[in-house]
């Protein structure tokens, strides 16, 4: 039985009325950009996400990069971040002029260290920008207390609806960081039917600043205070993901249980280590992601069997050729060189069946010749 990475068609297959009502509603009222259903749609992840205000965008990676431009981060700047992740993390700052510097993760949860990201800061630094890999909130309050005086910027891209036990209180990405960001890529646990983005804060003036940014600037027809960029989130995208969003809690709960049959499924497989989730976090999943031995032997038999899989991320952001210019070589981020080179991810889509579940244990299991 072939069982694919992620199967979006069995989810639609599931919403597709209330996705095609909230569909044509918006083609019959002839309003597609901005307007009421990206209003709500903010107003309903501001909520979810516990902060005041909420800012659509066209993409994740444009949320990257209007938080940066709305805290003047540019050239000369330097942002501390993690070198294992999606590019868009250090292209965005690149992007603004600014300079990214790595610190290493934590080899536990993938996240970015504190102690690493407190020992890159610089008299230059302007900004740290964790990220929420893998559906599980960084220690925000631990690289918080490390670098005290400095914005956050927390690319939770992968996290929406996770949380974090902090101070006694459940705290939801995006709600301690300065400005939180979110992407709605159809691969998401909350993904739209196309591209779309998010951004959070409880900073009136940072919203209200981000609004001006998305639409070139200016918040009036024809009147620019500065010179900003296109990025606004279509209508449509905002009706699919207000479709979605209601039973986004319980499609992180199924993904919940997919990793706790795999766990168990793959305990006491020497060759294989589950993901860590920290006991103050409550992870969404957005990929399971374990830890093997002879990964790309693994790979390759998965591929013969039919089974879906991907890696996130082969290369560390700090050997892409497209930061040669910052000097650094092999050897710089030990941790995040580990883990690019062990790391693979499986099914875990709400939608799967225990048969198919069955099929990707045995199909790893077989591998190690359990």
């Amino acid at each position: 039985m072939a069982v694919p990475l992620l199967d979006l068609r069995a989810q639609h297959a599931t919403i597709r009325d209330d996705v095609v009502g909230a569909l044509m509603k918006v083609v019959d009222d002839q309003a597609f950009i901005l307007g009421p259903p990206v209003d709500h749609l903010e107003n309903a992840v501001a909520e979810l996400s516990g902060t005041r205000f909420a800012v659509g965008c066209a993409n994740g990676t444009d949320a990257l990069l209007l938080a940066l431009r709305a805290l003047d981060i540019g050239r000369g700047d330097e942002v501390v971040t993690t070198p294992f992740t999606f590019f868009a993390t250090a292209g965005t700052i690149h992007n603004v002029g600014a300079r990214p510097v790595f610190a290493d993760i934590d080899p536990d949860n993938f996240n970015l260290s504190p102690q690493t990201a407190a020992a890159a800061v610089t008299p230059a630094t302007r900004a740290v920008m964790p990220v929420d890999l893998f559906g599980q909130l960084a220690p925000l309050d631990a690289i918080a207390a490390a670098i005290p005086d400095l914005p956050m910027i927390e690319d939770a891209a992968q996290a929406i609806g996770a949380a974090r036990e902090i101070g006694g209180k459940k705290v939801r990405a995006g709600e301690m960081a300065t400005i939180g960001t979110f992407s709605f890529f159809p691969s998401k646990n909350l993904g739209g039917y196309g591209d779309g983005g998010m951004i959070v804060t409880q900073d009136e003036v940072l919203a209200t600043r981000l609004r001006r940014l998305r639409v070139h600037g200016g918040l009036k027809t024809y009147i620019h205070d500065e010179v900003g960029f296109n990025s606004r989130l279509d209508a449509l995208q905002a009706a699919v993901l207000l479709a979605k969003l209601p039973r986004l809690e319980g499609w992180s709960a199924a993904r919940r249980r997919n990793a706790a049959f795999y766990d168990e499924a793959f305990a006491g497989l020497s060759s294989v280590k589950t993901p860590w989730v920290d006991p103050q976090n409550v992870s969404i999943y957005n990929q399971y992601t374990l830890r093997v031995e002879r990964r790309d032997d693994l790979q390759a038999h998965l591929k013969a069997k039919g089974i879906g899989h991907s890696v996130y991320y082969p290369l560390p952001l700090h050997l892409q050729p497209c930061f040669a210019y910052l000097g650094l070589r092999e050897g710089a981020f030990p941790e995040s060189e580990k883990a690019a080179g062990e790391v693979i991810s499986l099914p875990i889509y709400p939608e799967l069946t225990e048969s198919q579940l069955d099929e990707v244990v045995g199909a790893v299991r077989g591998f190690y010749g359990h």
